[in-house]
């Protein structure tokens, strides 16, 4: 039934109508039809359910586009020692595989649909999850397959690790070899840990190269621990989205700004390891795109409350509120190309059909035509967030018109 969303005190839209105030909006068939002033609702949504919203702001779902939900045990003990003052090695991913391989796809679906459920608690509507904690072909082909039954994204990333004992030449032929050929109808994504510990310039660029090959889509995991080749690589492959970017050289930031490779922050995992946080600033003074996501995992970020990460970004790494909003939900949707792009034909002022390049409807934005995708939260103004750091804030959270928390 169509559905009028109105008594909305702000609506934070992430385009260029801005925040409205007093606002209301009309859904149909899981799409946004209409946004504006509830005295100006139209005659044809006279017959919609209404949903007051209770003079609460409202913002467009997040978009987690950085995930990797598809595992079992916990790095409890390794993330207490790293407290005490032990270093963060790419080598704690090893831990997590010997209980992911053992769990089997009935346990790895439950864990995936509570964390997703736990998500929605938080205003998360669209998630991107990875494989990589098999790390052999019959494991990631399972993980890729319970993902698939789930998440909006699924991304290969057979490259997360060389796993113990075996040699980085010949797992890397396993996993651009009989591992892709396995997961790749499963998957919309290739990735890389592209970093000392994990795998080096050349190898990175045969992963992706292979996935490209594929059809899929890329995206690589970089300059985490120190200056590498992972931003330059890829912009020059022209990867989607280039992950966690906390050391970056004026020129790994040029890169970024002249192309359409998202830089995906992840303050949590950044906060867990004791990484520098990203120089967010300098990235968006820049012109580059950013995202923000979660990096939900078990050993650097066992969190998928993007709530936080928006409110790291405000409190520590000076973004303003309308910039760590629209990182967390638009640069989402980049990152992921689930953003709306522009009609043929379109007005001047940029206007869109509120579709994705594949023809769906869009994520991260409050328009017509995008996904009725919202993050209702309990508070009149979405500064809130960071206000009030650490305090429940999601008052209800729907995806494509269903109320799936509150």
């Amino acid at each position: 039934m169509m559905k009028l969303f109105t008594n909305i005190s702000e609506l934070r839209t992430v385009s260029d109508a801005g925040t409205l105030q007093n606002a209301a909006l009309v859904e149909d068939d899981g799409v946004i039809q209409w946004v504006g002033h509830p005295s100006f609702v139209p005659a044809d949504y006279a017959a919609a359910e209404t949903i007051d919203c209770g003079n609460r702001a409202v913002l467009p779902g997040w978009v987690d586009s950085h995930t990797h939900m598809i595992f079992d045990g916990n790095r409890a003990e390794e993330f207490e020692a790293r407290m005490a003052g032990s270093d963060y090695a790419a080598g704690g991913i090893a831990v997590t595989m010997e209980a992911t391989r053992s769990a089997g796809a009935q346990r790895l679906e439950q864990l995936l649909v509570e964390r997703i459920s736990a998500g929605h608690a938080g205003g998360t509507t669209t998630f991107e999850t990875k494989t990589g904690y098999g790390l052999n072909t019959e494991s990631e082909l399972e993980a890729a397959q319970v993902a698939a039954r789930h998440a909006d994204d699924v991304t290969f990333l057979g490259a997360h690790l060389v796993p113990p004992g075996a040699d980085a030449e010949e797992y890397v032929s396993e996993v651009v070899g009989p591992m892709l050929e396995q997961v790749s109808p499963h998957v919309s994504w290739i990735d890389v840990f592209c970093e000392r510990g994990a795998f080096n310039e050349e190898q990175s660029r045969r992963v992706l190269e292979a996935g490209k090959k594929a059809g899929l889509g890329l995206r690589v995991h970089g300059n985490q621990l120190g200056d590498g080749p992972g931003v330059q690589l890829a912009v020059a492959l022209g990867a989607a989205s280039v992950d966690h970017v906390n050391y970056l050289t004026d020129e790994d930031v040029q890169a970024l700004a002249s192309s359409d490779t998202v830089a995906t922050m992840l303050p949590a995992c950044d906060l867990s390891t004791r990484q520098p946080l990203v120089e967010a600033r300098r990235l968006i003074d820049a012109g580059a795109t950013v995202a923000i996501a979660s990096n939900l995992n078990p050993g650097t970020s066992f969190t998928s409350s993007m709530n936080y990460c928006v409110t790291t970004a405000v409190l520590q790494q000076y973004m303003s509120l309308d910039e760590a909003i629209e990182a967390a939900t638009l640069g989402g949707a980049k990152a992921l190309r689930r953003h709306a792009v522009t009609s043929e034909g379109a007005t001047s002022d940029g206007a869109t059909s509120g579709l994705d390049a594949q023809g769906r409807p869009a994520k991260g934005q409050l328009i017509v035509g995008a996904a009725c995708d919202l993050h209702i939260l309990d508070a009149e103004n979405a500064i809130n967030l960071a206000y009030r750091p650490g305090m429940p804030m999601t008052y209800q959270t729907w995806r494509a018109g269903e109320k799936v928390f509150g």
